[in-house]
């Protein structure tokens, strides 16, 4: 009997709407009821055994369904926490807004129970703000982080990752809205917004609280083309926004709850930049999360591929430097930052660049190679972490003492050649790790090519500028500088002058002693000249035999007394020529005064260069003169 009752109820295990069983049910009390009222033994017993397998068939159905029920909710439940997990590995990436998703999920949920939204619509609101953002897989890496404006096309790009996360989550089975909202969190209330242009009502409310925790979070968090809003700021823009980007009923419950929904922040919802560095201890003892180690190693290759991408755009030595230590904070922090580069001396080091404490120390320093710490990499090829910083002062003869405790250094080698070292210091000590020195030797090998550019032009613009007889600026350095004078003299009110000065009688020497002679009294004549002027003033090798002084705020009075100063030294310069043989050098010198003679460079020189062709003449009518009464 009970195995016929258990193989009964096994097969009513099939049953599968409860709602068929309790009519049955009901039935078979029917039955034994009518059963009992005429006395049939027969009905009554076949009713109630009716009764009690029915009974256990509703009984075993209902605890089938309770179970599926909670089946489907595990399941659920654990496709949410695969999609959360997800979610969060890809906003873990965000270098400038961490955990930007956690923090619309915050504002967005609390949002949606304050506007009371049906327990369905809030656990699709939760979702969608996990997911709001997921499309923007499908957008370039450069174009989110673009620090300028965007293009039309870029644009284009940025504008359909609504649709592209909608088509991705459409198959999954949420047993609430989550696509919808995901599609339209950037439509406005005004209809301007995208993909559809939908306005007011016609936008799922969903959405539409979405957008405003999504548009607040933007604003306290910074961007790559700004930096973050304080929340004052960014609640006056939300209230400037509503009723045109934002539905003003949503705004209006938005402010009204902000002060809590700062308060209950959750910790988890902080960004990661916020939190202070990882001491070694810290990182041994696990503090670092998964998405922590994600994020980082995204910061990591961002920074790397920032650096690769900026250090070309700069061709001087120093703007290279200053380009690299702002991008290399971001990877290896440092109290101070420098670079070594190979000196004119065999086997010598040169800082050519430091920034931040201590950095005059270490400016101009020279050391040789094995000497310091920068002398020791050079020697080794190697880089050095957690030196002590003094080593580097005591190989130059200067007093060790500074506030910097720790370095790292490492190598510059392009193609096989050493072309210097960069070196990071810290004012705390033993601060560097062996991921410190990765990331700078990953640094080093972009940056030492850069560098060596840089070298090579900056050698090329100073000869360009350069003269290569006598080492005097050229023609071409002479307009870019007196161009900058002659603004500076006018913004300031003040006089300058310039001087062209001709060597007298060159050709005769040329033609009777030879080029190499006429050379060495050209370069006599820039020897005294750079001697005889003052430190700030510019002596160029104009052309040919021609020199241009340019001497700043220097008036009439002083000018004139320059020129004679200047035409008496050379007078009495000789240069040698051989067999005991001197010959006497002399120069023609005519003056020029901004802004009385002419307020350009070329009205000045032709001034000048007028009154040196006219003292030219006087001073041959006088040796003239001197030979006739010779």
């Amino acid at each position: 009997m009970h195995a016929s009752l258990d193989r009964l109820g096994r097969q009513s295990h099939s049953v599968r709407s409860p709602e068929l069983v309790f009519i049955a049910l009901v039935t078979a009390v029917a039955v034994a009821a009518f059963a009992l009222t005429h006395s049939s033994t027969w009905l009554l017993g076949a009713g109630l055994v009716a009764v009690y397998l029915l009974a256990r068939a509703h009984g075993i159905t209902l605890r089938r369904v309770e179970e599926e029920r909670r089946d489907a909710l595990q399941m659920s439940e654990l496709h949410l926490a695969t999609i959360e997990a997800l979610a969060l590995a890809i906003d873990a990436k965000d270098h400038t807004a961490q955990h930007h998703v956690r923090r619309v999920q915050f504002f967005a949920a609390r949002l949606g129970t304050e506007l009371a939204v049906s327990e369905a619509e809030l656990a699709g609101i939760r979702t969608a703000a996990l997911l709001h953002d997921v499309g923007k897989l499908a957008v370039p890496e450069h174009i989110l982080t673009k620090p300028g404006p965007l293009t039309a096309e870029e644009w284009r790009k940025v504008r359909s990752h609504p649709q592209v996360g909608a088509e991705i989550i459409a198959a999954i089975p949420f047993p609430f809205p989550v696509a919808p909202l995901v599609l339209s969190h950037h439509e406005r209330w005004d209809g301007m917004g995208y993909p559809s242009g939908l306005k007011h009502e016609q936008i799922p409310l969903g959405a539409r609280i979405l957008a405003v925790a999504d548009y607040y979070d933007s604003l306290i968090s910074p961007r790559s083309y700004r930096p973050a809003m304080g929340q004052d700021t960014a609640a006056d823009v939300l209230r400037h926004e509503s009723g045109k980007a934002l539905d003003p009923n949503v705004v209006g419950a938005f402010l009204k709850i902000l002060p809590a929904l700062q308060a209950d922040l959750p910790d988890s919802a902080h960004d990661l930049s916020d939190r202070p560095a990882m001491t070694p201890e810290e990182s041994a003892a696990g503090r670092s999360t998964v998405l922590d180690d994600i994020a980082l190693a995204h910061r990591e290759m961002y920074a790397l591929y920032e650096i690769a991408q900026s250090m070309g755009t700069s061709l001087g030595v120093r703007d290279t430097m200053t380009l690299i230590a702002s991008k290399l904070a971001a990877l290896v922090p440092f109290s101070t930052c420098a670079l070594f580069l190979s000196g004119s001396a065999p086997e010598s080091l040169q800082c050519q660049f430091a920034t931040g404490v201590d950095a005059e120390l270490l400016t101009g320093l020279s050391t040789r190679h094995g000497h310091g710490l920068a002398g020791w990499v050079a020697r080794n090829k190697r880089s050095i972490v957690n030196a002590r910083p003094g080593t580097e002062l005591e190989a130059a003869g200067l007093d060790p003492r500074t506030a910097l405790q720790s370095a790292l250094v490492c190598p510059l080698v392009f193609g096989q050649h050493l072309i210097g070292a960069i070196a990071v210091y810290h004012t705390d000590a033993s601060f560097y790790r062996d991921d410190h020195r990765r990331l700078l030797e990953r640094v080093s090998e972009q940056a030492a090519a850069v560098i060596h550019n840089a070298i090579v032009f900056e050698r090329t613009q100073q000869d360009s500028l350069t003269d290569p007889l006598t080492g005097l600026p050229n023609t071409r350095f002479m307009f870019t500088h007196l161009t900058r004078e002659l603004a500076r003299a006018d913004r300031h009110k003040v006089e300058l002058s310039l001087l062209v000065m001709d060597v007298d009688e060159f050709k005769d020497i040329n033609d009777t002693y030879g080029h190499r002679v006429g050379d060495r009294a050209l370069r006599e004549v820039a020897r005294v000249l750079r001697a005889a002027i003052r430190p700030y003033d510019v002596c160029v090798r104009y052309a040919g035999d021609e020199f241009v002084v340019v001497l700043s705020g220097c008036g009439s009075d002083e000018v004139e007394e320059k020129r004679r100063e200047l035409q008496d030294v050379i007078d009495s310069t000789v240069v040698d020529v051989g067999g005991g043989v001197l010959i006497p050098i002399s120069v023609s010198i005519g003056a020029a005064v901004f802004p009385h003679d002419g307020d350009t460079s070329e009205a000045l020189i032709a001034r000048a260069d007028s009154r040196m062709y006219a003292d030219k003449g006087v001073r041959k009518r006088s040796r003239v003169e001197n030979q006739s009464i010779a």
